[in-house]
């Protein structure tokens, strides 16, 4: 995989029109964004690419950016995603300064707009069902019919349209459609539907309302009111276009420009907000923020950083085409961002008893341990080394294999800021055979920083002192998805047959250096050798949980995995 490196913000399609609008004064070289999200779900890390696009061209340009909800389905919003929505925006590091608006602030002045559409002769009320109406619209190949309710006097539409705002009817007993042209090319301009009835209690405006206004219909006129010049939105409003642009041109309002990019696409991942909520609901994950979860929410608790985040939406660039990002781009970001800064620590994660026969029983040395190689400024710490340590379970092979620098019987390795040992004897347990304990000698002269010249081994393992080790529980995530593709399945299937029923392994029984002791939730920290973690808010006094935030490249593991397969 080709990593991008060029650190300038290239230009795209988008800044190239914004630039010539400007050149032109087109809107008097005003530059006017908004990021609309619908508060039906938390925020995924496509929303996140959005985020950046239109927050950042208002920077570039020395515009404005707006937070708007486009809250017009109160069957499926919830104070709770609004409140994520802005903690997440606001995690990223975007600010929309008093510019926080909502759909709903506008319910009064879009049933305004519709009234002037109906009068105009361009809006009807139709009672036909939903099926009809799916039934009337025709198809690709073959134009719509028009509704036997489509030529209802003026008169009869204002009454019936009142009406249904005061109540008189059922959900589904009417709606009220735009009058363009059943026979065009385009199905979104066959009679949209721009108003339906919803008795349902919305968030903000209680039941004020029992009549709501289509996405369709309301966002390009809140883009109006609220003096926006550029409306960027992903590749599948492409075909709303000319629906957006016939509501402000038939309403003869201020006329937003809509621009069209191509969505982020992730391998492995899925990025449907209703699958996300399918995948909530149905309790394959464990909420909306679980670290499995590509939702932002869900990345801050795994401890991905909003620098790393911003960098990826940067680098991939803005393009017409859909393609598929490889996820491992994403975690390069995420690699690269914390290797600046991470503090080092030792943490074992399956733990292995060593014993170092030949060091002072009651002896208890504080070691001098740098926090970040790559950081001078971070400075560092003592890490307390006796007699008994834990190392990982894995450092540990009997008969060792070829190319093995690690330790083995009679075999010599480095303990990292320590010494070098030799590994004596092995204690297995009498009924299992399983090796519990390892005796080793240790050389008092090759105290790292203080080594004799010529005196190397080749292999560095991680470890901890028993006595003064915290317990732990470490959760090690894998892809919620097996495929790079979740949604290519079989027939009779959808993406759920290929989730990953080990993409979460929890290890109760983890040792970590003293150091973390009182570490806080989001504190993010490179486990040596082992990847980078972040404390989970799970955590509470007397237990650390961290999360697994992406893994560190491991050579041994490509041998052995080559070994595997012969």
């Amino acid at each position: 995989m080709k990593i991008p490196t060029n650190s300038v913000s290239p230009s795209d399609f988008i800044r190239d029109i914004i630039g010539e609008d400007i050149k032109t004064n087109k809107y008097d070289g005003r530059v006017h964004t908004r990021f609309p999200p619908e508060p039906n779900g938390y925020l995924h890390i496509g929303h996140a690419k959005s985020i950046c696009l239109n927050f950042g061209i208002a920077k570039e340009f020395g515009g404005l950016c707006n937070l708007r909800f486009d809250d017009t389905n109160p069957t499926k919003e919830q104070a709770e995603f609004v409140e994520s929505i802005i903690g997440d925006i606001r995690w990223l590091g975007f600010d929309w300064e008093d510019r926080l608006f909502y759909a709903s602030d506008y319910f009064d002045k879009l049933y305004e707009f519709a009234v002037q559409l109906i009068k105009k002769g361009k809006a009807y009320v139709d009672s036909l069902t939903p099926d009809e109406i799916r039934e009337h619209r025709g198809t690709l190949t073959e134009p719509g019919r028009e509704s036997p309710c489509r030529n209802r006097s003026v008169e009869e539409n204002l009454d019936l349209f009142e009406r249904m705002r005061a109540g008189e009817f059922e959900d589904g007993a009417y709606v009220l459609r735009a009058k363009i042209d059943m026979s065009s090319a385009n199905l979104n301009m066959r009679d949209p539907v721009m108003y339906r009835i919803l008795h349902a209690t919305h968030h903000r405006t209680g039941d004020k309302w029992c009549i709501y206004p289509t996405y369709d219909f309301a966002h390009g006129q809140s883009d109006s009111i609220e003096g926006i010049t550029h409306s960027i939105c992903t590749l599948e409003f492409e075909d709303h276009r000319p629906l957006y642009d016939w509501f402000l041109d038939q309403l003869d309002i201020h006329h937003p420009r809509q621009i069209e990019f191509a969505r982020l696409n992730l391998s492995r991942t899925i990025l449907s907000k209703r699958k996300l909520r399918q995948l909530v609901e149905e309790g394959y994950v464990n909420g909306w923020d679980d670290p499995r979860m590509p939702t932002i929410s869900g990345f801050r608790r795994r401890g991905y950083t909003p620098e790393a985040i911003r960098d990826f939406c940067e680098r991939i660039g803005v393009a017409k085409n859909e393609s598929t990002i490889d996820i491992a781009l994403l975690e390069h970001y995420i690699r690269q961002d914390l290797n600046k800064r991470a503090t080092r620590v030792m943490a074992v994660l399956r733990p292995l008893r060593l014993v170092i026969d030949n060091y002072p029983e009651d002896s208890v040395e504080e070691l001098v341990a740098i926090n970040n190689p790559e950081d001078a400024g971070m400075g560092t710490r003592k890490v307390p080394f006796s007699r008994v340590l834990y190392i990982e379970r894995d450092d540990f092979r009997e008969p060792p294999p070829k190319k093995w620098f690690r330790l083995a019987p009679g075999r010599e390795a480095r303990l990292k800021h320590a010494y070098i040992i030799k590994c004596e004897r092995v204690v297995r347990d009498e009924k299992t055979g399983e090796v519990i304990e390892l005796h080793c000698s240790y050389d008092p002269e090759t105290k790292s920083g203080e080594a004799k010249a010529g005196r190397k081994v080749k292999g560095t393992l991680h470890w901890v002192s028993a006595a003064h080790a915290i317990d732990a529980e470490v959760r090690l995530y894998d892809h919620l998805f097996l495929k790079e593709n979740p949604d290519d399945v079989g027939e009779g299937s959808d993406f759920r047959a290929n989730l990953n029923l080990h993409s979460l392994e929890t290890l109760t029984a983890c040792k970590v250096e003293s150091s973390l002791a009182g570490a806080k939730p989001g504190s993010r920290y490179q486990f040596f050798r082992l990847g980078y973690f972040c404390v989970d808010p799970d955590s509470s006094d007397g237990k650390l949980v961290f999360n697994r935030t992406v893994s560190l490249r491991d050579t041994w593991a490509k041998i052995e995995e080559a070994l595997r397969n012969g």
